[in-house]
C-alpha cells in the first residue's frame, strides 16, 4: 500500500478536524496515511524533512496552506518528485475551483485515489517566492487588507473588504506603472488601478479575475484595469464578479511568460499575503514544475 502524507492547519477548529477525520478515513482504503498538524513553516520542514521518501501529500487546506507545501517542497528541492494532492478546506479554495476539485472534502478525496494527475504549472516572482494561484497589485491588495479582520466569516469577509475598498478608493487616483510583458511595454499610459497575473482564474473567494487562465499551458495571465471614474469603477467591480470585465475597452488582457511592473511603490497581494510596497514587482512562469491530483 502506497503511503501518503497528509498535512493539516493545527489552528483549524471543530468543524476543520471533523473534515480531517473523514478525508483521513476515505483515503485509508487505498493508503497507508499519516497525518500531521503544522502551523509554522518551520513545523512544515521538519515535517517534510524527517520524510526523505516520502512521494505523495495531501494539503488539507487552502490556497495558503498549497502556497506554503509547494515552497517548502522547492526549498528542499524535492518539488519535482512529489506529488501532491489538495482537498479545499480553506477560506477562499480559489486554485481548488480552477483545477474544478469537488467542494466536497469526502469527494476530492476520491480524486487522490482516482490517481489521475497533471503538471502545472508555477509562478516565481523578483524575490524567488512562489505563486501558486496569483497576484495582484492595486485595489485587489487594498480589498485584501481590508478583508483580513473579516476573514473568519469566509467568502463574505472577502466581499465586505471589496465593498470597503470600492467605498474608500472611488475617487483615488490610480497609480502611473510602466507594465511590460515579454519584453513588450504596454502602450497606454492613463493610471492603473489594478494589475493582476496569475495561474489560477480566481481570487478572493471566487471572484473570476483572470478567467482565461489555465493553470497548465505554460503561460501567465495578466489583467490591466484602466479603469479611472467612479461609475466606471462600480462596473468594472460588477464585471470583474462576473468574470467578463476582460472585454472592457478599459482593460487589457493579455498573456506571457515574464511580467514587471514599475512605478509607485505598491503593495502586492500575493497567494493571500499581503507584501510590502515596491516600485518594482516582478514575475515568471515555470512551466510543468509540479505534479498534483486532478478530476
Amino acid at each position: 500500500m502506497k503511503t501518503l502524507l497528509a498535512i493539516a492547519n493545527a489552528d483549524a477548529g471543530t468543524a476543520d478536524e471533523e473534515a480531517v477525520d473523514s478525508v483521513v478515513t476515505a483515503l485509508r482504503d487505498d493508503f497507508d496515511v499519516e497525518l500531521v498538524t503544522t502551523s509554522t513553516p518551520e513545523d512544515l520542514s521538519e515535517a517534510l524533512a524527517a520524510r526523505p521518501e516520502l512521494h505523495s501529500v495531501v494539503v488539507l487546506g487552502g490556497d495558503g496552506s498549497l502556497h506554503a507545501v509547494v515552497a517548502a517542497l522547492r526549498t528542499d528541492g524535492r518539488l519535482d518528485d512529489v506529488v501532491i494532492g489538495l482537498v479545499p478546506l480553506g477560506t477562499g479554495n480559489d486554485f481548488a475551483a480552477t483545477l474544478a476539485l469537488p467542494e466536497d472534502c469526502v469527494k476530492a478525496a476520491q480524486v487522490i485515489i482516482a490517481g489521475r494527475t497533471q503538471e502545472i504549472d508555477l509562478i516565481i516572482d523578483d524575490e524567488d517566492r512562489v505563486v501558486v494561484n496569483a497576484a495582484h497589485i492595486g485595489i485587489g491588495a487594498e480589498a485584501a487588507r481590508a478583508a483580513r479582520p473579516w476573514k473568519k466569516l469566509g467568502p463574505a469577509g472577502y466581499v465586505i473588504g471589496a465593498v470597503l475598498t470600492g467605498l474608500r478608493g472611488l475617487t483615488r487616483p490610480g497609480a502611473h506603472l510602466e507594465i511590460t510583458v515579454d519584453d513588450e511595454t504596454l502602450p497606454r499610459t492613463e493610471p492603473v488601478i489594478q494589475v493582476a497575473i496569475g495561474n489560477g482564474r480566481y481570487v478572493g473567494g471566487g471572484a473570476p479575475l483572470l478567467p482565461r487562465a489555465e493553470p497548465s499551458d505554460g503561460l501567465l495571465d495578466v489583467s490591466v484595469s484602466y479603469t479611472e471614474s467612479p461609475r466606471r469603477r462600480i462596473a468594472y467591480a460588477w464585471n470583474v464578479r462576473r468574470g467578463d470585465h476582460h472585454r472592457r475597452d478599459d482593460v487589457v488582457y493579455v498573456r506571457g511568460t515574464r511580467v514587471t511592473v514599475r512605478g509607485e511603490a505598491l503593495p502586492c497581494t500575493s497567494d493571500g499575503e499581503i507584501t510590502s510596497p515596491s516600485t518594482e514587482h516582478g514575475w515568471r512562469i515555470k512551466a510543468a514544475a509540479l505534479t498534483m491530483y486532478v478530476p
